[in-house]
């Protein structure tokens, strides 16, 4: 009898379709091992839809694995191009040495601009890099009854002996995650909570998401307060927030770079004053017109292309994007800098364990946990702040010898 491609026979496998194309059957409803459920699934959409998914249906992840945490109603998987741009050197208090950075795009002309990046940093002698803060944080909102009893509240929760309480208590919901404080908001008669963990070499987001539910019902039970939301927006994620900008979220990181006038001049094709002038009238005084949160070039695009290939939640790229570039001509050398003070990022957990990806962070020398823990993902931070130096870098050249229609023309049609 003729099989699918998980082994169901093509009658079983057709009765299936016809439920879910009848109404009868839910795509979640589909209780199969996963290749299978995933075939009947897209067979059930190539017929509602009229759509070819021949492509999609050509994949080398692990169904089963993708299926029970990453994905659901799963029917296969998109493919992004990956290129690689490097090697970069790297002088970090994790990274050090020359890497080859993993990025997924579709936009021509991008891999190519870092890579170009990546060679004058190099040739320079490399970047230096540094951690400046690293936390994940999660904001519960309250609602209390007026404001001396959100005065009470914030009072109560500054307290050392309050606060090791709810240390504790978080620490009951995982073995990774530590809380490091608590920063208090009042607003009217809401009171909002912006919790602060180490996680580790996890990005983190699921796992202070309990442990802040943790310590909400401490705070509900001791203080007698209604919990409205364990997310109220003070976090913040996902959406560009000044908070974050100013605060930091993930890892708060800082690139720098002292370039040499000939290597400016042989590898980017411009001057160490023509790239100041352009960064002072585009990232500094458009950024301020436009109402910018973010002062750079392009920060978001080798953000977002890293993340891709390296199995990040590519929502984070927003945070990302509040990057700060910093270009000035000192003496005869160019120095150029990158702030990204909201890098959310790990290398367990989430995107990381899918096959592919884990391959791209085995390139950095990242994949899996770190030894001590913390220290791959914070490796990965240094390579990815250092990336995006390298793409405003190349960049910024393109616009100030006037080469960045061209390079598209060329490379990104």
């Amino acid at each position: 009898m003729a099989q699918t491609k998980g082994g169901l026979s093509i009658k079983d496998a057709e009765l299936f379709v016809n439920k879910i194309i009848a109404g009868k059957l839910r795509l979640h409803q589909v209780d199969l091992p996963a290749s299978e459920a995933v075939e009947i699934r897209r067979k059930a959409v190539e017929k509602l839809t009229g759509a070819d998914l021949g492509g999609i249906s050509a994949y080398v992840i692990d169904a089963e694995s993708s299926s029970k945490r990453n994905i659901e109603n799963m029917i296969g998987a998109v493919q992004v191009p990956v290129g690689i741009a490097g090697p970069l050197a790297v002088s970090g208090q994790y990274a050090n040495g020359e890497f080859y950075v993993p990025l997924a795009t579709t936009e021509g002309a991008l891999v190519a601009s870092v890579n170009r990046g990546c060679k004058a940093i190099t040739e320079a002698g490399g970047a230096y890099v540094r951690i400046l803060n690293d936390e994940m944080t999660r904001a519960p909102v309250f609602a209390v009854s007026n404001i001396d009893e959100a005065q009470r509240v914030v009072e109560w929760v500054k307290k050392p002996a309050n606060f090791a309480k709810l240390q504790k208590a978080t620490e009951e919901t995982t073995k990774h995650g530590k809380l490091i404080r608590i920063d208090p908001y009042v607003v009217a008669d809401n009171v909002f909570l912006r919790c602060a963990f180490d996680t580790k070499d996890a990005l983190g987001m699921n796992m202070v998401t309990i442990a802040t539910d943790r310590l909400s019902d401490v705070i509900v039970d001791e203080l007698n307060i209604r919990l409205v939301a364990l997310s109220g927006n003070m976090c913040i994620d996902k959406k560009p927030a000044a908070i974050n900008l100013i605060e930091g979220r993930g890892k708060n990181v800082i690139a720098e770079t002292s370039m040499p006038r000939n290597v400016v001049k042989r590898v980017l094709k411009t001057t160490p004053e023509s790239l100041s002038d352009v960064h002072y009238r585009k990232n500094v005084l458009g950024s301020i017109k436009a109402g910018s949160l973010g002062f750079n070039a392009h920060a978001a695009n080798v953000v977002a292309a890293i993340f891709i290939a390296t199995g990040q939640d590519a929502a984070h790229v927003v945070e990302a994007s509040t990057a700060i570039t910093s270009l000035s001509v000192r003496g005869d050398e160019l120095y150029a800098s990158v702030s990204i003070p909201s890098l959310p990022v790990g290398t367990v957990g989430g995107g990381t364990t899918v096959k592919t990806q884990e391959e791209c962070l085995s390139i950095m020398g990242v994949a899996g946990g770190g030894a001590p823990p913390g220290a791959h993902a914070r490796k990965f931070a240094e390579i990815a702040c250092c990336a995006v130096l390298a793409g405003e870098l190349s960049l910024l050249a393109a616009l100030a010898a006037h080469h960045l229609a061209r390079a598209h023309e060329t490379l990104g049609r």
